[in-house]
């Protein structure tokens, strides 16, 4: 796969690189919380998501709930609207999954697991701060990811 560690949906909990696969800030939602701890304004993110779509295939996407591939989720949630944008224009889950990761580093760049996580992972887990950033590294710093690795060492 092309992005490995894509991180779950924000609204699953999934960490600020999952912007990518955002809607438009149009409700009060977890997104707030993840353009919060992007340093985005709502207006900033827009700007981002229609710029990268101009730039790339992501701007098509006739018929999908707000016209372009820019918007839409990944691919494990089921949308039929996505995969038949996606089929219509020939676009491979692979590319749709490499275009979201750029998109999500120029959202929110590349960063470093934040001493907040790797703390309360420490904690959670009983292991040293160097074990859980390096769970947390390993998990493309998808706390929930980091979870079910730590889980798993220690069974």
């Amino acid at each position: 796969m092309v992005w490995s560690d894509a991180p779950s949906h924000v609204c699953r909990g999934g960490d600020k690189r999952a912007l990518t696969f955002c809607c438009p800030p149009v409700k009060p939602c977890p997104i707030m919380i993840a353009l919060e701890e992007a340093g985005l304004t709502p207006q900033d993110y827009i700007e981002i998501k229609e710029s990268f779509a101009k730039r790339t295939r992501l701007g098509e996407g006739q018929g999908t709930c707000f016209g372009s591939l820019v918007w839409c989720c990944k691919p494990s949630k089921p949308c039929p609207l996505r995969d038949m944008a996606m089929k219509r224009i020939n676009m491979s889950t692979e590319e749709y999954m490499e275009l979201k990761k750029k998109l999500s580093e120029e959202l929110v760049g590349t960063s470093e697991p934040d001493t907040e996580s790797v703390k309360a992972l420490a904690d959670a887990f009983d292991v040293t701060p160097e074990e859980a950033r390096e769970a947390l590294e390993d998990a493309g710093n998808d706390l929930r990811t980091a979870m079910k690795i730590l889980r798993m060492k220690s069974l």
